[in-house]
């Protein structure tokens, strides 16, 4: 983390939400009615704290003595592992923490315990993400821009299937969509394993196999949830829909998965899209996941 050299503390904001139809304006008005100095603002998703350019440019400007305000914690990253990693850089570094919702400042002698009781905040990551949802439905809705949940990629198959049968590339539908080259690719084998009899052109070409070991934990995010079980089952009928999946051990954690790509960015878009879907499933049954990916043949690991 790269400190600027100048010799007063200073009070630096950064606000987040993530998508470019929610609205930053609540959380500056809060941070600047917490006395910050300077404010760093985006719309991007918190799953890592990697990728997002004006919180690295946050953390490029704060200086040792100086205090990170946000409105809440999951402002930083909706990773429990990113956020102890961050915590623990600014910790390092001589930085402070402060939230405004949340009784959390690691410049206090309690405040210090916050280093130990990050745990807790798996449990909150579901309400406090519900809760920011709904506020942003709400607020559109009374603004009249609420158009609803837009179509996922799976939603669009008969227009990917369609464009390639009139002779349009992989690449072109994707962009044409505005979904993921994954996403095609995940389409069309699920077309063609229900219609082996009818090959779609371009379905020749050469795609290599990636081998992936697969770890997964699935938790409730507290004694009163008991989802767990249906996430996991969830998971694995999607994984077993898409790709050639395999369960090591009954009771076990660690899964094959055999997916198909022609390049490595069409690898990596294909990682990240499962790693999402996974937290996404444990989201909406208000449970914790961690995952963990490696591939066989490099052993690059992703999680």
């Amino acid at each position: 983390m790269k400190l600027r050299e100048v010799n007063s503390m200073a009070m630096v904001g950064y606000a987040r939400v993530s998508t470019i139809d929610q609205d930053l304006t609540l959380q500056k008005q809060s941070l600047t009615a917490a006395g910050c100095d300077k404010i760093f603002s985006e719309k991007q998703s918190a799953t890592k704290t990697g990728g997002r350019k004006q919180l690295e440019a946050c953390l490029d400007y704060l200086r040792e003595g100086d205090i990170l305000i946000v409105t809440r914690i999951d402002r930083l990253s909706r990773s429990l592992r990113d956020l102890q990693n961050l915590v623990h850089d600014l910790s390092e570094n001589g930085i402070f923490l402060k939230t405004v919702e949340q009784p959390i400042d690691t410049s206090s002698a309690a405040g210090k315990a916050f280093f130990d009781m990050l745990g807790v905040f798996a449990e909150f990551e579901t309400n406090l993400r519900r809760e920011r949802q709904l506020e942003g439905v709400a607020k559109a809705k009374k603004d009249g821009k609420y158009k609803g949940r837009q179509p996922t990629a799976r939603a669009k198959s008969i227009e990917v299937i369609n464009l390639i049968k009139e002779g349009l590339t992989r690449e072109a539908v994707a962009k044409k969509l505005d979904i993921g080259i994954a996403s095609v690719y995940r389409i069309l084998k699920k077309y063609q394993e229900n219609n082996p009899s009818s090959p779609l052109p371009g379905s020749r070409s050469k795609i290599k196999i990636a081998v992936l070991d697969v770890r997964l934990y699935i938790e409730n995010n507290s004694k009163f949830v008991r989802g767990k079980k249906k996430v996991r089952d969830d998971i694995e009928y999607e994984w077993s829909k898409y790709y050639d999946a395999q369960k090591l051990h009954p009771e076990g954690y660690d899964y094959l998965l055999k997916v198909p790509y022609e390049s490595l960015e069409e690898l990596d878009s294909t990682i990240e899209d499962i790693i999402g879907e996974a937290h996404s499933a444990a989201d909406l049954r208000h449970c914790y996941s961690e995952i963990n990916i490696t591939h066989k043949e490099t052993g690059k690991d992703w999680s």
